[in-house]
């Protein structure tokens, strides 16, 4: 958004971290962290350089996955998406953006909120929204971190109520 406003007509944020300038994705992580004890359960710190140096990747307990982001997902598509996983690169998550109004603020955003996920806690994602209001935000009713098998045809039919939705001008 904040390289290339120009190729984006709308943003949509399902499941995510909706940043503001000079924040990182740790900032917000460690909010979620902090409000929801299964997320520090969860996290396994990776050292590819050393348990002397700083974490290279943090890695989540599969036994924990279920609780943590498919809390409302079929089984099936929870033993699909479990063995999909794999190690979040630590470097990019300590990266404070800088983000312009002229550019990333330019681009249209949306939220769409997912009031049964563990990961981003419904209150974090409130907060984020308070912090950088998006254009509209919509509710998911009965969604985890993956609403994608949770409520796929409710998410559907938001996503293209938003590419309905005008252009400003």
């Amino acid at each position: 958004m904040e390289l290339f406003p120009h190729k984006i007509a709308k943003s949509v944020f399902v499941a995510a971290v909706m940043l503001t300038s000079g924040q990182s994705a740790l900032d917000l992580l460690k909010q979620a962290a902090g409000s929801n004890d299964f997320i520090q359960e969860a996290q396994i710190f990776l050292y590819g350089h050393g348990k002397d140096q700083p974490p290279t990747a943090i890695e989540l307990d599969r036994s924990l996955l279920k609780d943590l982001l498919f809390n409302q997902s079929p089984a099936k598509d929870v033993a699909l998406a479990s063995v999909s996983m794999r190690p979040i690169p630590f470097p990019p998550l300590l990266e404070k953006l800088s983000l312009s109004h002229l550019k990333h603020g330019s681009v249209r955003r949306f939220y769409i909120e997912t009031p049964e996920d563990h990961a981003i806690p419904i209150a974090v994602q409130e907060a984020m929204i308070s912090s950088g209001p998006p254009e509209r935000v919509f509710r998911l009713k009965g969604a985890d971190h993956s609403p994608f098998f949770s409520k796929p045809q409710a998410l559907h039919k938001l996503l293209v109520e938003i590419a309905k939705i005008p252009s400003a001008s």
